[in-house]
């Protein structure tokens, strides 16, 4: 499939690249974290949380609530699965990545989501991006062979375990985690997971 990259204007509906936000002391603490041959995801690491620049992004772009910073490394060349969240998510690439990402407004009524309508982006590394609430994204994919390593900064609490209830709304078959809505492909085998992705596997 085609890779665009994050500075191209069709990148715009989906987020923003973030400019002027001093993100070394992250990076450079995120050395120490693992990049095994599948994809890990850590929610909180206080190592990552405690860098000098994680006030500032609860400040400038999160508007003072209180959030958490975490990572999801590895090797990945797949979709997988589509989550959305209520609130912006925050990327710092330390390695070069690809994000496939796709819009909350094109799920269809019956919660399935056609994935032609996926598309890739280029993010390199050092960049600091904003996904919207409403792009739909999973785990990043990797441009060389040591991996992919990805910041991931949300509002506290995302992602962390729930206990599934009856649901009220339809929509509440997605819900996966806190805040966290999912919807995978069958081929991927989501334990728990909604199959909603119709059409190809799509991998880079």
């Amino acid at each position: 499939m085609v890779i665009q990259k994050v500075t191209d204007a069709s990148f715009q509906k989906y987020g923003k690249v973030i400019q002027g936000l001093p993100a070394a002391d992250i990076i450079a603490a995120m050395a120490s974290t693992p990049v095994p041959e599948d994809v890990i995801y850590v929610a909180s690491v206080p190592e990552l949380e405690a860098c000098d620049s994680a006030g500032d992004i609860a400040y400038s772009l999160y508007g003072g609530m209180p959030i958490q910073i975490g990572y999801c490394n590895g090797h990945n060349k797949y979709l997988n699965a589509l989550e959305y969240h209520r609130d912006s998510e925050i990327n710092i690439a330390v390695k070069d990545l690809v994000l496939l990402l796709g819009q909350e407004q094109d799920i269809q009524a019956d919660h399935t989501y056609d994935t032609s309508k996926v598309e890739a982006f280029l993010v390199p590394a050092g960049t600091v991006i904003e996904v919207y609430a409403t792009t739909l994204h999973y785990a990043p994919c990797h441009v060389n062979e040591d991996g992919f390593q990805c910041v991931v900064v949300l509002p506290k609490g995302t992602n962390t375990d729930i206990r599934k209830e009856e649901g009220i709304t339809l929509e509440d078959k997605l819900l996966f985690a806190r805040n966290k809505w999912l919807i995978a492909h069958e081929d991927a085998k989501v334990d728990g997971a909604f199959n909603g992705l119709k059409g190809e596997n799509l991998h880079i």
